[in-house]
């Protein structure tokens, strides 16, 4: 029984392993597309603020 516990532990750390990276390779690009249309409008609005557009509104 002892010979089997043994086996197993490298059994389960390999699936660890894999759920694991599986996990941390995930497509995260939904939330990068957001952050970066936060931040052309931030960049647009910064532009418009010292070309002197006026206040917004």
């Amino acid at each position: 029984m002892a010979v089997l516990a043994w086996l197993l532990i490298p059994l389960f750390a390999a699936i660890g392993a894999a759920i694991w990276g599986g996990w941390a390779s995930r497509s995260r690009t939904t939330e990068d597309v957001a952050e970066l249309a936060g931040y052309a409008r931030f960049r647009d609005a910064m532009e418009k603020s010292r070309t002197g557009g006026g206040p917004v509104g």
